[in-house]
């Protein structure tokens, strides 16, 4: 099975949809099932007429425990400054409960933030 990382950074959010659901040996009415999405939703995302909001891609990306930059983003195109690197490095050193918290509370600000900048728009 290959690595979600493997995978080539030139495809589109939908075509990272699939081929992740594929490989999950998911049909597109079992990831609707398994991330609480209704699956005409899921149908349209893989067909690129429509993009997830900031909550259904927090469910897609929960649901394939990975995180919402790699099925948006291409590889390289969202690299943390090196401030951001060394903090995330210090934290890694912490127990997983506390490593935890910190991701609970970050995803909650991303969350936040992006619901801010919709509503802005």
């Amino acid at each position: 099975m290959d690595s979600v990382l493997s995978w080539s950074s030139d495809m589109s959010f939908s075509a990272r949809l699939i081929q992740l659901r594929k490989q999950k040996g998911l049909t597109q009415q079992g990831l609707a099932d398994a991330a609480n999405i209704h699956v005409q939703q899921v149908k349209r995302y893989e067909a690129g007429t429509s993009e997830p909001s900031a909550e259904a891609l927090r469910k897609l990306a929960k649901t394939f425990s990975i995180s919402a930059d790699w099925l948006l983003f291409e590889e390289g195109e969202r690299t943390p400054s090196n401030e951001f690197l060394f903090l995330f490095e210090a934290i890694n050193e912490f127990p997983d409960e506390e490593k935890n918290v910190i991701k609970e509370m970050l995803e909650g600000m991303i969350i936040k933030y992006q619901a801010r900048k919709w509503l802005k728009n």
